[in-house]
């Protein structure tokens, strides 16, 4: 980090899901580096436009934009609508991703999709609209947010562990494709952060109170959001293809 605190200054970034929880404190902290945010959200303009005035009310630059992730000309438009705003793309933050617990007894093929879809699909397609861009960036960076149960496993979560281990496994790849390009494919995984429910999953989930950090605290979004900050800053540029754990030590990989 630079002496200012403002490391990112000229930076332009797309964080998905960034409505609220982790995405939210992602594109705030970004944005405090010095970066405009493009922020996403698939449904609730009410939640992004909130983030982009907080943003700008702290003097930075923001865009709210709606966009299914699993959409990819949707994406396309996002990604042009950000070009068009800041002129240049810098930085992509994965982030969007669906929390849904389901026995695999009882889990149809639609409801395995749809996660899939958000976390995987969504990934891919912002990846690829937005690599053309970062390639052309000193700086390119793209960080997935993966999870802990990716690591540990999970009860009722086959879905959700599958996708975010995906995430793991293409942010490995991905290294090796981008790496002449001088663009670093790094996964922040969080576990045991404490977030705000939606209403398709308004409890806390099951591995959530079966696991432990070492200090007996959870973590909050800002915890993760600082890990991304660093990733994406000049000082982690020698980084890439690694999964950076903020847990608490929970799991200690």
């Amino acid at each position: 980090m630079d002496a200012s605190g403002r490391e990112l200054h000229a930076r332009v970034a797309i964080v998905t899901g960034a409505g609220r929880n982790i995405g939210r404190a992602i594109a705030l902290e970004l944005a405090q580096g010095g970066a405009a945010v493009l922020v996403n959200a698939r449904s609730n303009r009410a939640e992004i436009e909130a983030v982009a005035r907080e943003i700008e009310q702290g003097g930075g630059q923001a865009l709210a934009c709606l966009a299914d992730v699993t959409d990819s000309a949707a994406v396309g438009r996002m990604v042009a609508a950000a070009l068009e705003r800041f002129g240049r793309l810098d930085i992509l933050v994965n982030n969007a991703a669906l929390r849904r617990e389901s026995p695999i007894d009882s889990m149809d093929f639609a409801e395995w999709r749809e996660v899939m879809a958000t976390i995987l699909d969504g990934a891919f397609n912002c990846i690829k609209a937005c690599a053309p861009h970062l390639r052309r960036s000193d700086g390119g960076t793209i960080v997935n947010i993966g999870g802990l149960t990716a690591h540990t496993g999970a009860r009722h979560r086959a879905h959700v562990v599958a996708a975010k281990a995906g995430l793991v496994g293409l942010t490995r790849a991905l290294a090796h494709d981008f790496s002449a390009d001088k663009l670093t494919v790094n996964c922040v995984s969080p576990g045991l952060i404490a977030t705000a429910r939606g209403a398709s999953s308004p409890v806390q989930p099951d591995h959530h109170r079966s696991s432990r950090t070492l200090s007996g605290e959870r973590g909050t979004p800002a915890d993760v959001a600082a890990a991304v900050r660093f990733l994406c800053g000049p000082g982690a540029r020698y980084v890439t293809g690694q999964t950076l754990h903020v847990n608490g030590g929970a799991f200690l990989g």
